[in-house]
C-alpha cells in the first residue's frame, strides 16, 4: 500500500513526466524548419498591446511550452515569445532560444515601445547596435545583423495602414541587443504611454509584423547603408517610401565621425547584399561623407549623394 506522501510524490512525478512529453511533442512539431520569432516583454506596455492584437487577430495559439517562464504562442512557423526583462539588454537571445526551445531562429522581430523626450506619436523600425560606446544595451562598436527587406516592408506597411496621422519612419541604428547571430529588427510604437496602449497602433503593428513575416523573403530591393541625417532618418525614410532602396544600418550625424572599420562592419552585418552607400550630404560631417564616397569606389558599389 502506498502512503499518502508516496502517492502524492507518484502523482507529482506522473504530472511532470506528462508535461515533459507534451513539451517534447511540441518541440518536435516545430520540425526541421527555422522559426520566425516575435519577441515581446511583459514590462513594456506597447509590447503587450501588440502581442494581444497578434493573438486576437492572427490565430496564434498557446502551446504547452515556456520561454523565460512565459507561455509560447504559435502559428505555423512563427512563435511569439515573452520575457520579463528589457529586450534591449537581451544579448545572445538567439542562443537562449536555442537553449530553451531547441530551435534556431530565422528572424527575430522585437515588438517594442519607443520613448523620446519630445513624445512624438510615431511608428518606427530599425536595426540595433552601437556606432560608439554602448549606452543602452549591446556592446561597444558592435552591430546586430540587419534585414533591410524586412525593415522596408515594415515601413511601407505602417505607412499604408497609418490612419492615426502619426509619423512613420526609420530610426538610425542604436541601442542593444547587438550580440545576435541571426537577423533582427525592432518595430515600435512611440513615444509615450498614451500611444503605447493605443488599440489602433497595436493593430497596425500586429498587421505589419505578420505582413513582414509573410513577405520579406519574396522581395528584390536594392540594399543600401545609410549615412547622415537625424535620428529619425527623414531622408532615408522618404527615399525608401518612394524608391526601390531598402536601408540596412543607418549612421546618423550625431554618431559621426564613423570609422572605415565600422562602415565595413555595417556591410558585413547585413543579411542581404549591399549594393549602395547612400549619404545625406548636408546631414553628414565632411570626414565621414568623404570616407563613404571613397569606400563605395573601393568596393565597387553605387554611391548615392542626396
Amino acid at each position: 500500500m502506498y502512503s499518502a506522501i508516496s502517492l502524492g510524490r507518484l502523482i507529482g512525478c506522473y504530472i511532470d513526466f506528462a508535461k515533459a512529453l507534451l513539451t517534447s511533442k511540441h518541440l518536435r512539431s516545430f520540425g526541421d524548419v527555422e522559426m520566425k520569432i516575435i519577441m515581446t516583454t511583459k514590462i513594456d506596455l506597447a509590447s503587450m498591446n501588440i502581442k494581444r492584437k497578434l493573438i486576437e487577430g492572427f490565430g496564434f495559439k498557446e502551446i504547452d511550452v515556456r520561454f523565460d517562464d512565459n507561455f509560447v504562442y504559435k502559428r505555423d512557423d512563427t512563435l511569439i515569445l515573452t520575457t520579463n526583462q528589457e529586450m534591449i539588454y537581451y544579448d545572445y537571445l538567439d542562443k537562449e532560444i536555442e537553449k530553451q526551445l531547441n530551435i534556431r531562429p530565422e528572424l527575430i522581430i522585437f515588438a517594442s515601445r519607443h520613448s523620446s523626450k519630445q513624445k512624438l506619436p510615431a511608428l518606427t523600425t530599425h536595426v540595433t547596435g552601437n556606432w560608439d560606446k554602448s549606452m543602452y544595451g549591446g556592446n561597444d562598436y558592435s552591430l546586430a545583423i540587419a534585414q533591410p527587406s524586412a525593415m522596408k516592408l515594415a515601413l511601407l506597411k505602417m505607412n499604408e495602414l497609418n490612419d492615426l496621422g502619426w509619423t512613420v519612419c526609420y530610426e538610425a541604428t542604436h541601442h542593444g541587443p547587438s550580440e545576435l547571430d541571426v537577423p533582427s529588427l525592432f518595430i515600435e510604437i512611440g513615444s509615450s504611454e498614451e500611444e503605447w496602449v493605443n488599440d489602433r497602433a497595436g493593430e497596425i503593428l500586429a498587421e505589419t509584423i505578420m505582413y513582414v513575416i509573410d513577405n520579406y523573403q519574396k522581395t528584390n530591393f536594392k540594399v543600401a547603408i545609410g549615412i547622415g541625417g537625424g535620428h529619425y532618418a527623414p531622408k532615408q525614410t522618404k527615399v525608401a517610401l518612394d524608391s526601390e532602396l531598402a536601408f540596412s544600418h543607418i549612421a546618423p550625424k550625431y554618431a559621426h565621425p564613423v570609422s572605415k572599420e565600422m562602415l565595413l562592419k555595417a556591410i558585413e552585418r547585413t543579411a542581404e547584399k549591399v549594393e549602395a552607400i547612400y549619404v545625406d550630404w548636408k546631414g553628414s560631417k565632411g570626414e565621414t561623407r568623404q570616407l563613404a564616397k571613397s569606400l563605395a569606389e573601393e568596393l565597387g558599389v553605387e554611391f548615392i549623394k542626396d
